[in-house]
């Protein structure tokens, strides 16, 4: 299983931060995904980001990087994940918390997965945000990375850079570590059961 991690946003996307500073999405994500890849590859996976670069890359580029992927190995054998921080407001302190992800709209093999990182979200004791009406967890949407990508594609947000107990955790090194975990198990979690 080729296993591609993506990280949300770049330098350059304006807002996409704590009201503060302390946290900017761009160098979170990246380090995150470069954390999970590290750990997956660590375990005998083979996993990657597909953006490297600190810029915003383009999500039509970002979704051909990973239909090449698909392409060479075969759409079955290759999983996405992209890694964001979620915000409930516009640039003030809010008080929304939880973790959450999305998958394109309709049944497939990326609510498998996703329901996989819901599990692992579960026992790192966060606040779960989903949407149960057609029986997993999953929140759905035509987001552009979960539509126009040939493999299953999971877009996570892990908890909320405008809320300050959020945010002091997600800085933390204990909650880099159950960010990254939940990433690793429920990945495993759901290569195990495919």
């Amino acid at each position: 299983m080729k296993i591609l991690i993506d990280n949300g946003h770049g330098v350059d996307t304006k807002g996409k931060c704590s009201p503060d500073g302390s946290l900017r999405e761009y160098a979170y994500a990246r380090e995150i995904a470069e954390r999970i890849v590290s750990e997956l590859k660590e375990r005998g996976f083979d996993a990657e980001r597909i953006v490297t670069e600190e810029t915003d890359v383009p999500l039509a580029v970002r979704c051909q990087r990973v239909n090449a992927v698909c392409d060479k190995f075969g759409t079955k054998n290759v999983i996405l994940i992209s890694v964001h921080c979620n915000a409930a407001g516009n640039g003030q302190w809010m008080n929304a918390r939880g973790w959450e992800a999305w998958t394109s709209v309709g049944e497939t093999k990326a609510d498998e997965l996703a329901t996989c990182l819901y599990r692992e979200a579960e026992k790192a004791g966060f606040k779960i945000r989903k949407d149960m009406t057609d029986g997993d967890p999953d929140k759905e949407a035509h987001f552009y990375i979960l539509k126009h990508t040939k493999c299953p594609a999971v877009l996570t947000e892990n908890l909320f850079q405008d809320n300050r107990e959020d945010v002091a955790y997600l800085l933390s090194e204990t909650g880099k570590k159950t960010i990254i975990g939940l990433h690793v198990n429920g990945i495993l979690n759901f290569i195990k059961d495919n």
